[in-house]
Order: C-alpha cells, then structure tokens, then sequence
C-alpha cells in the first residue's frame, strides 16, 4: 500500500500551481494604452481584413513611443503570419472601433 506524501512534501508543491497561474494572468497581452498594445490592435486589424492606416496611428502616437511600436508591430506580424487566426463579426467591429480610435488620438 502506497503511503500518502507527507506535509512537507505538500506544501513545497503546493506554491508551484499558483506561481504557474499568476505567470499566466501577467502574460496575457500587452496593457491598454501602450505602444505594445496599439502594435497588437493593429496586427489584430490586418488579421481581421479592416483596413489600417498605419501611418496614421504611427503619427499619434508621442515621438519616444514611435520606436516601440515599430518593434512590437514587427513582431506581431511575424506571429500572425505563423498563426492567422479568422474573425467573427464581433471582433471585427470592435478591432475596427480600437483602429479608428487608435488613428484619433
């Protein structure tokens, strides 16, 4: 008969579940409001079929972001070129509404 694992054995165990799950909630996307995030909405958008005017959206946001977004853009691109992803009618719309909102800024 096996014997259960004792309660030091538990509790070194026990933390790892957790620290799996809080790296999973930490690394879901890039936070609203960052160049990261408008380099997501934008790739998100040529995945979708909305059309984006990049240059736009480049030219709103502040001069020291610029660098930023041009980077996350190209790596968002090599992703989605990997791993397209289709688009239900929802999405589209509110990539749409994140786009033009994104130009407006």
């Amino acid at each position: 008969m096996a014997r259960p694992p004792s309660m030091p054995a538990l509790r070194r165990c026990l933390p790892l579940p957790i620290l799996l799950g809080l790296a999973a909630c930490t690394t879901a996307g890039p936070a609203p409001g960052t160049p990261e995030f408008a380099a997501a909405q934008v790739s998100r958008a040529y995945d979708c079929g909305v059309r984006v005017d990049r240059g736009r959206v480049l030219a709103r946001l502040p001069r020291e972001e610029r660098q930023r977004f041009i980077a996350a853009n190209a790596a968002f691109a090599v992703k989605s070129y990997k791993a397209p992803r289709s688009c239900d009618a929802y999405e589209r719309a509110s990539i749409q509404r994140d786009v033009t909102a994104l130009g407006r800024r």
